[in-house]
């Protein structure tokens, strides 16, 4: 078998490794998931498109950002933690000619915040390089990374996204072309994946059989048609291109100078969409089931009125995520809405720690509250999700110390109750307030005057899909795909209390 190695950039860290956020200062929701961005377009500039791509998609992940480019056999790759905008520049964007482009931002919920993880992910074949970039993640990792060390892959990041890249790797180096091996490779990966690949030859889109994490197919200019895969319909539209449809669970779309050919792959796909795709990661712009999330959330905050109405001045969300439910909320209980807080948009991820004074003045280096709108009202305020409950009880008081006289918070989602194992970060069970609280006891913890949580029945019907087409164990513990023990055990798998 040919020794398999990875291929590594040459690009220095200008940032530090350990420049996470510290636990303190985490957002009081799940953690992104991943982006990731394919571009197979000759005669353009690919690397700025998929720049652009990835700027659209810089949501789904802060701390790192990578892009690989083809220019035939040759690959160029730069990557690099930080925002899309810290990491490249017109002239680092000069240097990755081709004709072909994979992109990737990532949030790490497999491997540690540093840069050799990084993606997109480069691999060496018989057949030439793979570049992968991935969003989810794998529940069988022990075993598949135990297989890839018994035949000698050289592993040297800690994430699951090699693992998948080095399987592929060896398919091929065994005599597969690069669909078959591709094929033969997911088949022995368990969990979520969404993934680009790039060679030599084309550009591989794949999802898992239960389609987890999105994955859009969009077209670009005519004659010839070139084609781009995104996490979301925004990383589309901010290029120009048309959406044409979504990767389907378990289905390979191969783009070549052929054009574009579908593949599928595992006879046992299942939509299992995640929820909080809808309810929060996504932007509020980009399309999922012909319509955009802005009005599934509206949707969701009219149903959260009609169940949990209270008698109050002004309703606001949270910004930006808690917005549009907030609107939907007003509209259904003719609650007046207003602004209440005001977001720094600029603030973005920061590498430089904050001063313990800063720290312990809570969280208005994002939010400040508009004392005069919130000055004797009694307010609703509206968000999308309580995780921890430690950034939501600084918000409430933040609110009463702005002259609130009433707090009471609606939020649009249901309690999340169990961790996720398929690309979000919830930590471990004992960490999620309502595994652990009752509804009146987390109301109790944060000091709010009234707490209430969007029914699971709710926030389905919602959709107006299939209500069997989601992924919702976060809130129920029912997972699509069997979790190994050990897997479990890593984030404390209790039972929850009933709320």
């Amino acid at each position: 078998m040919i020794p398999l190695h990875p291929v590594t950039s040459e690009n220095h860290s200008q940032f530090a490794d350990n420049s996470v956020d510290s636990q303190e200062n985490r957002p009081d929701k799940p953690e992104e998931a991943c982006g990731v961005f394919g571009i197979y377009a000759p005669g353009q500039d690919v690397a700025k498109l998929t720049y652009f791509g990835l700027y659209a998609l810089q949501h789904r992940g802060q701390e790192s950002a990578g892009i690989a480019t083809f220019e035939g056999a040759k690959v160029h790759l730069h990557k690099d933690m930080g925002l899309v905008s810290q990491v490249f520049n017109e002239s680092i964007l000069s240097q990755l000619p081709g004709n072909i482009g994979i992109g990737h931002n990532r949030y790490s919920t497999t491997g540690s915040s540093r840069r050799v993880n990084a993606q997109p992910a480069l691999v060496e074949t018989r057949l030439g390089t793979i570049a992968l970039a991935h969003n989810g993640n794998l529940v069988n990792t022990v075993k598949l990374r135990e297989e890839l060390l018994e035949n000698k892959c050289n592993l040297i990041t800690t994430t699951d996204s090699e693992m998948i890249a080095f399987a592929v790797a060896e398919e091929v180096n065994r005599g597969k072309d690069w669909l078959s091996g591709a094929i033969k490779a997911f088949h022995r990966c368990e969990g979520a994946f969404s993934l680009v690949i790039g060679t030599p030859d084309g550009v591989m889109g794949v999802r898992d059989p239960n389609g987890i994490r999105p994955l859009v197919i969009g077209t670009l200019g005519e004659n010839p048609m070139r084609y781009v895969l995104a996490s979301e319909t925004c990383g589309l539209d901010i290029i120009g291109a048309d959406y044409l449809r979504d990767v389907e669970p378990g289905e390979l779309v191969w783009i070549t100078e052929s054009g574009l050919s579908s593949f599928p792959w595992s006879q046992k796909s299942e939509r299992k969409l995640c929820i909080f795709e809808m309810i929060y990661f996504a932007r509020p712009d980009s399309l999922m089931h012909n319509e955009s999330l802005y009005s599934y959330r509206m949707r969701l905050g009219r149903q959260l009125a009609k169940e949990s109405l209270v008698d109050a001045d002004i309703v606001f969300g949270v910004p930006d995520s808690g917005i549009p439910a907030a609107i939907g909320f007003s509209q259904a209980s003719g609650i007046s809405y207003a602004e209440g807080l005001i977001k720094n948009r600029y603030v973005g991820r920061t590498f430089i720690q904050p001063t313990q004074t800063m720290r312990e003045s809570g969280i208005k280096m994002k939010l400040n509250p508009l004392k005069d709108v919130l000055a004797g009202k009694r307010v609703v305020i509206v968000d999308d999700s309580i995780v921890r409950g430690t950034t939501s009880r600084k918000l409430v008081k933040m609110l009463r110390d702005a002259g609130a006289v009433e707090v009471h918070m609606r939020i649009s989602s249901p309690p999340v109750t169990h961790p996720c194992f398929y690309g979000i970060d919830t930590d471990t069970q004992d960490q999620l307030i309502a595994a652990t609280k009752s509804v009146a006891e987390i109301s109790a913890q944060l000091e709010v005057d009234s707490l209430a949580y969007l029914s699971w029945e709710g926030m389905l019907e919602a959709t107006r899909e299939d209500t069997n087409s989601f992924c919702s164990a976060c809130f129920t513990g029912d997972y699509p795909v069997a979790i190994p023990e050990l897997v479990k055990r890593s984030k404390l798998i209790l039972e929850p209390v009933v709320v």
